[in-house]
């Protein structure tokens, strides 16, 4: 089809369809008109606007029912139309406002009665006509229609818009009718528009100010509808609201607004009663009723399930707050909770924009400028630290979690404006209590108290990990995030507020109650970490940031609280004499845990407090919070901690080697974070750098063990956690506990033994790693001499030494050895490697500095094994089962020193409590380990009658014993017999009549019926009988069950006939045969590999 492109052409074309038309309204001669149409071009189209547009509006008029086919064609024409041409008459604007604006309302039926309302498509068709014409006119044109005189005319198309925004159904009409009114008011978002300017706005806003109650009323009945309507309705009525009232209740507007109405010209004097004066009664009067109306919809738009919804409503936060910070002032208690409520919205996009919107505020420094807002802020504020606790009692985590986000959101916007709410004695009194509440721990799992640290757990490691809060449990809530928000508060009043101020607040409540102090540490621990600006997350930088000096002053007083006596040395078990210790301790209150704080007066002790469950995991909670604080203060002050040592390591150190698990765990860590802190590569070089003032402090509290009876625990500490380059330093020490406990062993036997456990451990690490491995190669050396098979040439120089070293080993064998004495001396056999100091023509070599303590600690020990307390025996045999380790390799000592050992050892073994026999048998094992052939004929003669008397006596009540036997002491015994007695008779080469005891003793312990454990380690004996002794292995095992016959080799040879031969199965023939064929396998293997 050809195009028009000039007036003359196109109005030839045009012309006819424009005359029928008007002669006839027909639906079918609009849409001949609009084929026409699309053949002209733009500028041609201009010239004959209103010409086209005249049958086009006279059919709009067309007398009669309204036919709802024509007056959708003819609209739709009309839009088409505007949207190639441009409004240029304002007179034109306004009479196809009207036009289009009838069209909307009632028109008369096709009968009589009630006159029908347009359908839904003719709706639709008017607004979207609407929208176009409106963009179609020019700046200056589209002004005009802004004035008091046309208030009527904007009036009627608001009301018809709002109705349809309000009342229709269709989700595509509502979002129409909406966006037609943004553009109608001036709002359009489109870049075709310009925005207003100043004086333009001005007058807009006194016009719009007689629409904005019935705008702001039927919007928000939009935003709170039936959310069947969809997202979209919501936030094209969201976006409208608050532009129209950003525009009409602008701080900058209002201002400008004069105390008294103009007067308008006697001509307008009607309309002048429909202008609205902006005055302050007004403008208050409006905030009023403003946020009635912003509350409804914050509520309903701050939990709309759609994220569009959400984001909108950060939007209206932000355009009210921006332009409406004074005169919407009450109504911001809602939209800053709503603002704040939702930084931590399921949907990243309302996240990253509520933040930045935050971010916005506090760097344009709206709240700190604005008292008004401050105010509603610090109200806000007490109002939730008021209902805190009851909140997060009732909550779900999700609750919590929104409303702690809220108390955080509050916390940033004041930001320096905090010092203002903390400087009210009510405020601060609300926050603070209402942060203890919610922080109360719970105390009542009884897994804490009972996870201990047991021997040497840890030893030497090279470096520890940076320590890390230990997880805690909580009375009001579970979810990790809620206590992240909780730390967060706490960090953020730290950052912003008086450190002073709040530092002597929490620590009035540290002190005040024992029910506070737990929470009011982990508030303090947060506050030092704030003010430093640690892991701490603001909107805006504080003004002035706290210095060093201050940080430290802080630190100090902190830590002298923690670290008195009656704070950090609690009860935590019902060891009993950790309790009393730590009773000890809490007498003297107000003195510091610190190396030489020795209470100078001695005080009446008070009645014993009974130590309940509860009250333990109390006190572990609060040792692990104090200990995370030192940490803390630790990475916050650096290299400037350095000083502080004095104060905090020996402390530390002392709960490092806690029995408690969880409090020696969180010690660690908080060695880890000091050597971080003040520089030292590993927590090693932290001891040995402060070994001197530890060790003073080690020796002034193993002098004073009555006041300070934890002095072994930090040797303990250091000694795990150290090298050998530290025993010179602690000898002297070690020497000091060897004469006290001489002069004081019935008193302090317990506790000086531990010290000399933590030494023996110590010095079996730094001189041991040799140990294992001569072991080890004393093992494959007997493996391979024991293994190797075939005939051998018999010398007479092999027989001569075979026979002198059977002489010498019975003599040994009998004790005739000596504690000195070169010829004696020389007669002991050699364990392993000898060592060219060992033995001398001249003499023995000194001892090194290691084994002599060892020895010396030895000679303490033999005195102690016949101690009446109980405990005091079972340390002493872990002792001296240490001492032979370190002894192992001076055999010419270690020798005469277990001669002197052995008949208190040998009564701890047959006559002493089972737990002191299963101890005794595990230091027997260690000995013929290290001692060799010198043990076998006292062995044989004072222990292994009563062990194998006693596993036949229990092999018995074993056999019918149910699953509870296995948690019996009873059963661990026999375990730990059958276990080491294999070994043992290895060790020692046991003669022929002693395996067999031993055999006897173990054969019912291959039953089916005893305890599987029992099974197993009976087969252990026979494996190890077997590396002993073969043949009579095979022979007994034989004589209880012989799987298969043997064929004599000859005719002449007469049968051969075992015992097991032919019998059923029984009891033991599952164990016997699987230990015969172990034996076949062995025997295969050593015939396979190579002589």
């Amino acid at each position: 089809m050809a195009v028009f492109d000039t007036p003359r052409e196109a109005f030839g074309a045009l012309r006819p369809a424009c005359v029928r038309l008007t002669r006839a309204q027909t639906a079918e001669n609009v849409w001949r008109l609009a084929a026409r149409l699309a053949a002209v071009s733009g500028p041609a189209l201009q010239e004959l606007q209103e010409y086209v547009l005249f049958p086009l509006r006279f059919a709009l008029r067309a007398p009669g029912p309204r036919r709802e086919r024509l007056v959708q064609s003819a609209v739709r024409c009309i839009a088409s139309v505007l949207a190639a041409t441009a409004v240029r008459r304002p007179e034109l604007l306004r009479e196809l406002l009207s036009e289009l604006c009838a069209c909307l309302g009632p028109g008369p039926g096709p009968g009589p009665g009630a006159p029908a309302p347009p359908a839904e498509d003719v709706k639709l068709a008017v607004t979207e006509a609407l929208h176009t014409l409106l963009h179609s006119a020019s700046g200056d044109v589209v002004l005009s229609l802004y004035q008091p005189s046309t208030l009527p005319l904007l009036g009627f198309a608001v009301s018809l818009l709002l109705g349809l925004a309000e009342q229709e159904r269709a989700k595509q009409l509502k979002v129409s009718a909406l966006k037609c009114l943004q553009v109608l008011v001036l709002q359009c978002d489109c870049p075709e528009h310009q925005p207003l300017g100043d004086d333009e706005a001005q007058q807009c806003g006194d016009l719009f100010a007689s629409f904005l109650p019935g705008i702001s009323i039927s919007l928000s009945r939009v935003v709170t509808g039936d959310i069947k309507q969809g997202h979209k309705p919501t936030v094209s009525a969201i976006r409208l609201f608050y532009l129209v009232v950003g525009l009409v209740m602008a701080d900058a507007q209002l201002a400008r607004v004069p105390k008294s109405k103009e007067k308008l010209p006697e001509k307008q004097s009607r309309i002048s009663e429909l202008m609205v004066h902006r005055g302050p009664d007004w403008s208050k009067s409006t905030a009023e009723k403003l946020s009635l109306l912003l509350h409804k919809m914050v509520e309903f738009s701050s939990v709309h399930p759609h994220w569009k919804v959400r984001l909108e409503l950060v939007e209206l936060v932000h355009h009210l707050l921006r332009n409406c910070s004074h005169s919407l002032g009450d109504s911001f208690t809602h939209l800053l909770k709503a603002l704040v409520g939702l930084v931590n919205d399921e949907s990243s996009e309302v996240q990253s924009r509520c933040n930045e919107v935050l971010r916005g505020i506090a760097e344009q420094r709206i709240i700190a400028q604005s008292r008004a807002l401050a105010d509603v802020l610090s109200e806000n504020l007490h109002s939730l630290a008021t209902a805190l606790p009851r909140l997060m009692s009732s909550q779900d985590d999700t609750g919590k979690v929104s409303t702690l986000s809220l108390l955080l959101g509050y916390l940033k916007l004041l930001g320096p404006k905090i010092n203002v709410v903390l400087n009210s004695a009510s405020h601060l009194h609300r926050l603070s209590k209402a942060l203890m509440q919610v922080l109360e721990l719970d105390v009542t799992d009884v897994k804490i108290v009972e996870d201990r640290r047991w021997g040497c757990e840890g030893a030497l490691q090279p470096g520890v990990q940076k320590g890390r809060c230990q997880k805690k449990y909580f009375r009001f809530f579970t979810e990790e995030k809620v206590f992240q928000l909780l730390q967060q508060v706490c960090r953020v009043l730290g950052y912003y507020g008086n450190l002073y101020l709040l530092v002597d607040h929490f620590m009035g409540l540290y002190s005040e109650s024992a029910t506070y102090r737990k929470q009011a540490a982990m508030v303090l621990n947060e506050l030092i970490a704030g003010a430093a600006g640690v892991g701490v997350d603001v909107l805006q930088e504080r003004e002035v940031s706290p210095n060093v000096d201050d940080l430290k002053g802080s630190v100090t007083s902190i830590l002298d609280e923690y670290t008195d006596q009656a704070n950090w040395y609690l009860i935590t078990s019902i060891d009993t004499e950790e309790v009393s210790h730590e009773q000890r301790a809490v007498h003297h209150t107000g003195l510091p845990a610190r190396a030489g704080g020795v209470c100078s007066t001695v005080l009446l002790p008070s009645p014993e407090p009974h130590a309940t469950t509860r009250t333990m995991n109390s006190n572990i909670w609060q040792m692990c919070i104090q200990l995370e604080g030192v940490g803390c203060f630790a990475a916050v002050l650096g290299k400037e901690f350095r000083l502080l040592l004095l104060t905090a390591l020996y402390p530390v150190l002392e709960k490092a080697g806690d029995k408690t698990l969880l409090v020696s765990e969180t010690a660690l860590g908080t060695l880890a974070d000091m050597c971080e802190a003040c520089g030292y590569g590993s927590v090693q070089l932290l001891i040995n750098d402060n070994s001197d003032y530890l060790v003073n402090g080690i020796s002034l509290g193993l002098r004073q063990l009555a006041q300070q009876p934890r002095a072994s625990r930090v040797l303990d500490t250091m000694l795990r956690h150290s090298d050998a380059s530290l025993l010179p330093l602690v000898e002297d020490v070690i020497q000091d506990v060897l004469s006290t406990l001489d002069q004081c062993y019935n008193s302090q036997a317990s506790t000086f033994l531990r010290v000399l456990h933590s030494v023996m451990a110590a010095l079996v690490q730094w001189f041991g790693s040799s140990y294992s491995e001569e072991q080890q190669q004393q093992s494959t050396e007997y493996q391979s001499r024991t293994s190797s098979q075939g005939p051998r040439a018999v010398t007479a120089q092999g027989m001569e030494r075979f026979f002198l070293d059977y002489v010498r080993q019975k003599q040994m064998a009998e004790g005739d050895v000596s504690d000195t004495g070169d010829e004696e001396a020389d007669e002991v056999p050699h364990l392993g490697k000898p060592e060219p100091n060992n033995c001398d023509t001249e003499g023995e070599a000194p001892l090194p500095s290691h084994a002599q303590l060892a020895k010396d600690v030895l000679e303490r020990c033999i005195h102690l094994l016949s101690d009446r307390s109980l405990r005091v025996r079972l340390k002493v045999l872990d002792v001296l089962e240490l001492c032979v380790m370190v002894l192992h390799p001076h055999g010419n000592h270690l020798l005469p020193m277990a001669h002197r050992a052995w008949p208190a050892l040998v009564t701890r073994l047959i006559g002493d409590d089972p737990l002191a026999v299963l101890r005794a048998f595990k230091v027997l094992c260690t000995l013929a380990q290290k001692c060799g052939d010198f043990l076998r004929q006292r062995f044989s003669r004072d222990v292994l009658p009563k062990l194998t008397s006693s596993l036949l006596s229990q092999a018995p009540a074993s056999a019918r014993a149910g699953p509870v036997y296995n948690h019996t002491l009873a059963f661990k015994l026999q375990l730990a017999v059958l276990q080491g007695l294999g070994s043992l008779c290895e060790k020692l080469d046991m003669g022929e009549s002693d395996l067999n005891k031993v055999a006897d003793a173990c054969l019912i312990y291959l039953s089916a019926k005893q305890p599987r454990k029992l099974q197993e380690a009976a087969q252990s004996v026979f494996l190890h009988l077997m590396a002993v002794d073969p043949d009579r292995t095979w022979l007994l095992l034989t004589e209880t069950c012989c799987p298969h016959g043997y064929e004599p080799p000859h005719v002449s040879l007469r049968p051969v006939k075992l015992g097991g031969m032919g019998r059923q199965r029984h009891e033991l023939t599952d164990n016997v045969l699987l230990l015969l064929e172990r034996l076949r396998q062995r025997e295969s293997a050593a015939q396979e590999s190579p002589p």
